[in-house]
């Protein structure tokens, strides 16, 4: 049994992934075959929540040849596609790897200029698509044009209340929603974002966990996650606040991590899991994603062997 979730990804991407030797300027760069797959938030929770053998549909909006590119590579691996409107073409965005040193370059184009009236028009939908029951993950860069209060927006028209919202966002619409009491289900930044909202280092995890039960207590979400990187996870609830182990592998890739992290997260939750049995799901696909190359994302196998050498604690 599994709840239904519903993504939603408002500035999806048509991720392309090569190598090469070296980046050097000034110069044609011969990379090798591109990886492509569809990207952008929202998009990549679906594909890591089919990975792990659960069931979503991804509102997405598409638009032009690029955004029937993207259709069509969603519908090859079996996600459930509904179109929001669009105000234009989708965007593409490109992760070179070097493999010289193995640092990866990640260049992002910004998606179509959006206006009021269309942002309204993508909450009704949303809402309508997701109605009282299904789990609602939105995640990913908010479009141009896009007010900055979205998630509010979105969290406020949903026929199931704010609790039906999990959020992963970042810059403005963050502090947008840490301005007020939102009441949403769960909240995800990582730790720089965690900071940036703060306004000051959160240098230990003690610090981060203290911050997200604030924000708890403030009402913003009843449960609020931040990635610490290398330091592990830090997930607080109004009555708990648990950590779980950074797993240590080799990194090929971070892109989709954090995505795959909400996207086992919000699966485990959806079958009944308790919060700290779906933190551990989350860092183990996290981490088996960064094994993968461009934007593969997770392996079920690497998240099953990982989840079962994880440690999650509880903090308070």
């Amino acid at each position: 049994m599994q709840q239904p979730i519903l993504t939603v990804t408002l500035n999806p991407a048509l991720d392309l992934g090569t190598e090469i030797e070296r980046v050097v300027a000034d110069v044609k760069l011969r990379c090798a075959a591109p990886a492509i797959h569809p990207g952008g938030g929202g998009i990549n929770v679906s594909r890591a929540i089919a990975r792990l053998g659960g069931d979503s549909r991804a509102a997405v909006s598409l638009g032009g040849p690029v955004g029937a590119r993207m259709a069509a590579l969603l519908e090859a691996e079996g996600i459930a596609t509904l179109p929001l409107p669009s105000p234009g073409e989708t965007r593409q965005s490109l992760a070179v790897r070097e493999t010289l040193t193995g640092q990866q370059f990640r260049f992002m184009l910004p998606g179509p200029d959006w206006t009021l009236a269309a942002a309204d028009a993508a909450v009704a939908e949303v809402a309508r698509l997701a109605g009282a029951d299904a789990a609602v993950v939105l995640s990913g860069s908010t479009p141009p044009g896009v007010p900055v209060d979205i998630a509010a927006r979105l969290a406020a028209a949903l026929p199931g209340g704010a609790a039906q919202l999990s959020v992963d966002t970042s810059g403005p619409p963050l502090h947008a929603l840490a301005a007020g009491p939102v009441g949403l289900g769960l909240l995800r930044m990582d730790g720089e974002e965690a900071e940036d909202l703060a306004g000051e280092p959160l240098p230990t995890r003690r610090a981060s966990a203290e911050f997200a039960a604030r924000l708890v207590a403030d009402g913003v979400a009843q449960a609020v996650l931040v990635a610490r990187g290398g330091d592990g996870n830090i997930l607080a609830t109004a009555d708990s606040i648990w950590h779980a182990e950074a797993l240590r592998v080799h990194v090929v890739s971070k892109v989709g991590a954090g995505d795959s992290f909400m996207g086992a997260f919000v699966l485990s939750r959806a079958r009944g899991e308790a919060p700290e049995v779906a933190l551990g799901w989350g860092a183990a696909a996290a981490s088996a994603t960064c094994m993968t190359p461009a934007t593969e994302l997770c392996r079920i196998e690497d998240v099953m062997r990982l989840e079962e050498m994880g440690c999650v604690t509880r903090m308070a």
